[in-house]
């Protein structure tokens, strides 16, 4: 490969990414079904038809901003986790390294949350193989702290692991849409971890 065609290949990715941030952005303020293309090029400083090189649609740029952002989430999730040694620290970690995130990139955590549901297309086709990756993470610390002893077996490990981010995913909403009344939403995390654990701890007989 050529340095000119490295620099073009280099080029491009930056407008794909340059774009993504865009929609991000545009997604968050105007919402799915009334953000148009137009703005997201102009937000990214492109012309609008440059947007279609890249997606082939709306709908399609929404799904490719969602992978971007969750390969992004599950990576820093391993790492969050890697330094813990008990299943039930590890668990802490995650819901709060999930929050934390939330209050750190309200955008695109209003976009992954909210706007995401207002895209059919996503909702009906979308295999979601990004969010599998990270319930997987989720699943896995859990399966892990049964097999160890650690947790309880009763609830298997992928159905706990959903029920859990159903509790993560409700407190982010409520946050979000919360406007001025916004509760301490990483302060919460130690609220579901107490509510998690509670429920997983393994019983003493």
């Amino acid at each position: 490969m050529t340095a000119h065609s490295l620099t073009a290949k280099a080029s491009q990715a930056d407008k794909r990414a340059r774009i993504l941030r865009a929609a991000e952005t545009v997604f968050a303020e105007h919402g799915f079904f009334t953000a148009k293309v137009s703005q997201i090029a102009q937000e990214a400083g492109v012309a609008d038809g440059t947007i279609y090189l890249y997606f082939k649609s709306k709908d399609d740029l929404l799904i490719c901003l969602f992978e971007s952002r969750m390969s992004e989430v599950c990576e820093a999730m391993q790492k969050a986790i890697a330094s813990d040694e008990l299943h039930t620290d590890k668990l802490r970690t995650f819901v709060k390294t999930h929050l934390s995130m939330v209050q750190a990139h309200p955008h695109l955590a209003e976009v992954l949350t909210v706007e995401l549901r207002q895209s059919a297309k996503f909702m009906k086709e979308h295999s979601n193989p990004k969010f599998a990756e990270y319930l997987k993470i989720l699943a896995t610390i859990i399966a892990d702290g049964q097999k160890s002893g650690e947790l309880d077996g009763e609830v298997p490990a992928p159905a706990a692991a959903r029920c859990i981010f159903g509790m993560v995913d409700e407190l982010a909403l409520a946050w979000l849409l919360g406007g001025d009344q916004k509760f301490d939403i990483v302060r919460a995390s130690d609220w579901v971890g107490s509510l998690i654990l509670r429920g997983l701890e393994r019983k003493k007989s």
